[in-house]
């Protein structure tokens, strides 16, 4: 295979890889985008291997990260709708002051509407680290699974 391809293939699978860290780009979903890329244009049993496993990967990670994240707001008693909220001030946040903003509004959006709904400081506060360590836990289970591809991905390129 032609190494500026497979060079092209591992900058845009880095990328992903900084999506699915950063969460602003659907990062493991451009991960597996390239390793699929990759294999259809490598062909073979090989590189077709490497995809199904990208992509069981790929899936298994996106329902355990929704259903880990989901279980801890739901112990933690944080509603979507306080989600929602964070997630719109984030938004703003984002565009008010870029980059930065983003953290800095979904804090505050979930920190506000807890406040609104419980109406005690510390329980806010609590609520919004539950939201904190939810969207860590995402992070950390969209990025492996995206890891997982990615070495995948590697281990084509070596066997192919």
């Amino acid at each position: 295979m032609n190494g500026l391809f497979e060079l092209l293939v591992g900058l845009v699978i880095l990328v992903g890889l900084f999506g699915a860290v950063t969460q602003i780009i659907p990062g493991s979903i451009i991960v597996l985008v390239a390793v699929g890329v990759w294999s259809a244009v490598t062909g073979g049993v090989a590189a077709w291997v490497v995809f199904g496993v990208g992509l069981v990967a790929v899936v298994v990670a996106a329902i355990i990260k929704y259903v880990l994240a989901g279980r801890h707001l739901k112990n933690a008693e944080v509603p979507g709708s306080t989600l929602v909220v964070g997630g719109v001030l984030g938004i703003v946040g984002f565009f008010v002051v870029p980059v930065v903003g983003l953290p800095i509004g979904f804090v505050g959006g979930v920190y506000l509407a807890e406040l609104s709904r419980r109406h005690d400081q510390r329980l806010a506060w609590t609520s919004t680290k539950a939201a904190l360590a939810a969207t860590g836990i995402t992070i950390v289970v969209e990025l492996a699974g995206a890891l997982v591809a990615t070495g995948a991905w590697v281990v084509g390129l070596l066997v192919t």
